[in-house]
């Protein structure tokens, strides 16, 4: 039997004043499975850059403990992480003392939904441990850093998936496929009454069809949380000028490279906690575990309906053709005055930053009347393509990788196509990045889509428009889109122009095409009137003729993926990839399940370790 010791934690046992270090994670998994070895089971599903062993376990007294076993029982899988930024280890903490409540009384709620616990996503960041980490928060006396030994900030990772823990989390994603996803962090900010705050997607991204539930989610949660004494927020409470809390707040709509915009572009539920990191930590701890617990109720009740209401999105998903989808948003005009419970502040001169400092008295609580921009609208709208996304055969493998790890159809092109009528896009302006972020080099595209006809090598992709994942789809393969592979600088070397033509050869190329085309040399002379910088600038006035003989780039420019209107049976050749909504690794909902290491055998990530 179990010493009943091995299965606390060091935060309990110091009376969270202390949060253990990464090797406590792996035993106390191992721990519950060995105890509970009917309801409980543990394994890894990936490896750091410094050679950890990602940590997970599963929980549930329904008989099912993996996912093929949840969907043939149709339960609701729920995937409970903490650790993505491990100086926020409440999570962590939390999940494994909720967990064994839970299993410890043989709580009911078990036998509804099956909850894998993911304990420290980032534990090679987790190890960077020490005081101060979190200078803006209260406890524990040291913690773990922010971003990967990468120095790559996780959440920020679920589109581009640099990271190998965000590639071994997709893996997750795709073979257990949770309807809801919670995240368990603290926040940054000000200081006020407010002990946490719960946000949920889609209600503003996403699939309409879903957000109704996603109101309900996020709502069930709040309710549970303020009968429990918190005083919980439905927004982050970001304000809308940093160190000023008169500027009031904004609700945001969180891009796909966030864990709570990523999953709900997937069609399925987020659930953002934050903690406030000025509560203490025996505080932030209880707060977070009766969150677990409120969606642990509220699945009991609403799991299969949640389940239900995922696949008819999925279904929707795959009629987007042709249509407007929504790839960014923004705050609207429209304001609300709100009561917010902070504490009485000051803000005046600094003789040390020469700005106005803020100082809060948190033994005066004071209620802020101040505005929350409450509404969320798209800010760009891009129209699905007609059929699906053609990827060139030099680009094919690295984006059939990528797709993989999203989860995504796409068909092999075995043939060659000499003449495919295509839409291409061809950027008029690009601009890259004054500096990096988190370890690239960004683009900014300005242009349009326009009928081209190309050529297809053999090897080349079709990537259908029709599939589950469709919107997702769009934010990674849409140039204009803030997380596209091309915003985040992946194709930056087809705007860099490698060839030239010498001063001296562009005048003669210039006089000769004055001399030959006088449409051309009206167009000229227009331009030099109409256009002032232009006539000023030698270069410019040269490359108007280059650009116009054949030895210019046609390529430069040209985005390295095209759109199609037409259906795949058109295209011969054709060959499906077998992992994806197709074949026999499908469940019987229609997702994708590809091979991950999740205690029953190997994967790319390594093999399974299993406990009990």
């Amino acid at each position: 039997m179990t010493n009943p010791a091995s299965l606390t934690t060091l935060a309990e046992r110091s009376g969270y004043r202390l949060t253990g270090r990464y090797d406590e994670v792996g035993p106390l998994c191992r721990a519950y499975a060995q105890c509970w070895p009917q309801a409980a089971r543990a394994f890894d599903f990936g490896h750091t850059p410094e050679g950890r062993a990602l940590h997970a376990l599963v929980v549930s007294t329904s008989g099912a403990l993996t996912p093929e076993a949840a969907r043939e029982r149709g339960l609701p899988v729920l995937l409970v992480q903490g650790g993505i930024h491990p100086g926020e280890c409440d999570g962590k903490d939390a999940g494994f003392a909720e967990l064994r409540e839970l299993l410890e009384t043989d709580s009911p709620l078990l036998r509804e939904c099956l909850l894998l616990f993911v304990p420290v996503l980032n534990a090679d960041g987790h190890e960077r441990f020490k005081a101060w980490n979190r200078p803006n928060q209260n406890g524990p006396e040291e913690m773990g850093w922010r971003t990967t030994a990468h120095n790559l900030n996780l959440n920020r990772d679920y589109t581009k998936a640099a990271a190998p823990e965000m590639q071994a989390l997709l893996r997750l994603l795709n073979h257990w496929d949770p309807v809801v996803y919670m995240d368990l962090h603290a926040t940054n900010g000000a200081q006020f009454e407010h002990d946490i705050s719960i946000q949920v997607e889609p209600i503003h991204v996403g699939e309409p069809g879903l957000h109704a539930t996603g109101v309900a989610l996020r709502d069930g949660i709040l309710d549970r949380l303020a009968a429990k004494g918190s005083l919980p927020l439905p927004f982050y409470p970001s304000l809308v000028e940093a160190d000023d809390p008169a500027s009031g707040f904004v609700v945001d709509a969180y891009a796909p490279r966030f864990s709570t915009g990523y999953w709900a572009w997937r069609n399925r539920w987020t659930v953002l906690v934050e903690t406030h990191s000025w509560k203490d930590y025996a505080t932030r701890v209880r707060i977070t575990r009766n969150s677990i617990r409120a969606l642990c109720e509220l699945a009991a009740v609403d799991g299969r309906d949640w389940l239900a209401r995922a696949q008819a999105a999925d279904a929707a998903a795959t009629r987007l053709a042709g249509e407007s989808v929504a790839l960014d948003y923004r705050n609207g005009a429209h304001t609300t005055l709100i009561d917010f419970r902070g504490y009485a502040y000051t803000r005046t001169p600094s003789a040390i930053s020469g700005a106005l400092a803020t100082r809060y008295d948190d033994q005066q609580p004071a209620i802020w009347r101040v505005p929350l921009k409450d509404v969320v609208e798209p800010s760009l709208i891009e129209r699905a393509p007609g059929a699906g996304y053609l990827v060139p055969a030099a680009y094919a493998d690295w984006l059939a990788t990528q797709l993989d790890m999203h989860g995504l159809d796409y068909r092999r092109l075995t043939e060659a196509r000499a003449s495919v009528e295509v839409e291409t896009f061809r950027a008029d302006r690009h601009a890259l990045s004054a500096k990096t972020y988190e370890g690239r080099t960004k683009l900014t595209l300005e242009g349009r889509w326009q009928t081209e006809t190309r050529e297809l090598p053999a090897g080349s992709l079709f990537v259908p428009i029709a599939q589950p994942g469709a919107r997702l789809l769009m934010a990674l393969l849409e140039p204009h889109g803030p997380d596209s592979y091309a915003a985040w600088g992946y194709f930056n070397g087809c705007y860099e122009q490698v060839e030239y033509m010498e001063g001296y050869v562009a005048e003669q190329v210039a006089a000769q095409l004055l001399a030959d085309d006088p449409a051309l040399a009206a167009e000229f002379q227009r331009r030099l009137q109409s256009d002032a910088v232009f006539a000023a600038d030698p270069e410019a006035r040269l490359e108007f003729f280059y650009r116009r003989h054949p030895s210019w780039d046609e390529r430069y420019g040209l985005y390295p993926i095209y759109r199609c209107a037409q259906a795949l049976a058109e295209l011969s050749g054709g060959q499906k990839n077998p992992r994806h909504w197709a074949g026999d690794r499908c469940g019987a909902d229609g997702r994708t399940r590809p091979a991950v290491a999740d205690g029953t055998g190997p994967s790319a990530a390594g093999a399974a370790t299993a406990a009990g």
